[in-house]
C-alpha cells in the first residue's frame, strides 16, 4: 500500500511556491467540504431512521472530515505567509501542525467509535435489523468517497504537500470504513445482527490506526527528523557536481512542512582566495535550491585534503 512518503520524497522536484500549494489546498480542501457536508448529513440521518450503527458511525466520520477540512484551511492560509523576524525560514510548518491535528482528531475519533461499538455488542439484543436503504446509503458513500480520495491525492502530489496527503488518506480512510460499513448491513440484512456493530467496531479501530500514523509522524517531523537517504544522496551529489567542488561531507537535513533545510560542509582548494570559496558556496547553494525542494542551504567551507581546526575539535573530544 501507498504511504504518505511515497509521493513526496523525490530525489528532485520542481519547487511549488507557498502561494501555488495555498491555491491547491484552497480548491481542494473546498471540494472536500461540499462532499463531506452532505454525506454527513445524509449518512447520520439515514443511519438513525434505517437503526445502522455502523451508518451512524460513518456519518461522524465524515463530520471529522470537515472539522478537519477548516484546519487544512487554515494551515494553508499561514503556510504560504513569507519569512519574518520570528519565524526567519518562513511558516512551512503550519501544514506539519496541521497534520498533527488531523491525526489527533483521526485517533479521537476512532477511540469513540471503538467505545460505542463495544457498548453494543456488551447488549447484542439490543441490536435491530437495519433498513434496506442503509446498503444503499454506505454504496454511494463509498463511491463518492474514493473519487475524493484520488482526486485529492493527485492534487497533493503535484504540489508535493504532505498536509493534503494526510487529507486525502483522511478521506480514503472513509471509503475504506464505508466498504467495511456495507459488509456489515449485508450480514445485519442476512440475519446475523451482529454484524452492524462489529463493522462500526472495524471502523473505529481503522480510524485510530491512521490517525497515530499520521499523528507519530508529524511529531517527528516537528522536531527536525531528516528526510530519506535517497534524497540525502540526490542532494550531495547536486553539491559534488558544483564547478570547484571537490568533496562533500556531513551533510544535514531537517523537514521545514514539505521543504527542506540543508547543512553542508563543502571541501574546495585550500590555495583559493576566500572570495572565489564564498562563489563556489553560493553557485553550490543555487543548485541546489533549484533541482530540490530545499528551503535553505547552509555551507561551510573546508580546505579540501587539508586538516580543518573543526573535525580536529570533534576528533579530540571524541578521545577518550
Amino acid at each position: 500500500m501507498m504511504n504518505r512518503d511515497d509521493s513526496l520524497d523525490d530525489p528532485e522536484d520542481v519547487q511549488h511556491t507557498p502561494t501555488e500549494r495555498a491555491a491547491a489546498a484552497w480548491r481542494s480542501t473546498w471540494v472536500s467540504v461540499g462532499v463531506n457536508l452532505v454525506l454527513t448529513i445524509t449518512q447520520v440521518v439515514v443511519g438513525v431512521f434505517a437503526k445502522s450503527q455502523g451508518l451512524i458511525a460513518d456519518g461522524i466520520h465524515s463530520l471529522s472530515d470537515l472539522v478537519a477540512d477548516f484546519v487544512v484551511l487554515l494551515a494553508s492560509h499561514h503556510s504560504k505567509k513569507d519569512a519574518d523576524a520570528d519565524h526567519p525560514y518562513g511558516h512551512q510548518r503550519f501544514e506539519t501542525a496541521a497534520s498533527l491535528v488531523l491525526g489527533t482528531l483521526l485517533l479521537s475519533v476512532g477511540i469513540g467509535m471503538l467505545w460505542s461499538a463495544f457498548r453494543k455488542l456488551e447488549a447484542p439484543e439490543t441490536v435491530q435489523q437495519v433498513h434496506i436503504v442503509a446498503l444503499y446509503v454506505a454504496g454511494g458513500a463509498l463511491l463518492a468517497k474514493e473519487l475524493l480520495f484520488r482526486y485529492m491525492l493527485s492534487v497533493a502530489k503535484r504540489v508535493k504537500s504532505s498536509m493534503l496527503v494526510a487529507n486525502a488518506w483522511h478521506a480514503r480512510s472513509d471509503a475504506a470504513s464505508s466498504l467495511v460499513v456495507g459488509l456489515g448491513i449485508i450480514g445485519n440484512l442476512a440475519g446475523y445482527p451482529i454484524m452492524d456493530p462489529i463493522a462500526a467496531l472495524i471502523v473505529g479501530f481503522m480510524v485510530a490506526k491512521m490517525g497515530w500514523g499520521f499523528g507519530w509522524d508529524a511529531l517527528h517531523d516537528l522536531m527536525d527528523r531528516a528526510v530519506n537517504e535517497q534524497e540525502v544522496n540526490a542532494i550531495r551529489q547536486t553539491l559534488l557536481e558544483t564547478p570547484g567542488v571537490s568533496n562533500v561531507h556531513d551533510v544535514r537535513t531537517r523537514k521545514m512542512g514539505d521543504m527542506i533545510v540543508v547543512d553542508a560542509h563543502l571541501e574546495v582548494d585550500a590555495a583559493i582566495t576566500v572570495e572565489a570559496g564564498h562563489d563556489i558556496a553560493v553557485a553550490a547553494q543555487q543548485r541546489v535550491l533549484q533541482r530540490h525542494r530545499v528551503l535553505n542551504l547552509m555551507t561551510h567551507i573546508d580546505p579540501w585534503k587539508r586538516p580543518d581546526l573543526d573535525h580536529s575539535a570533534s576528533a579530540d573530544a571524541a578521545k577518550p
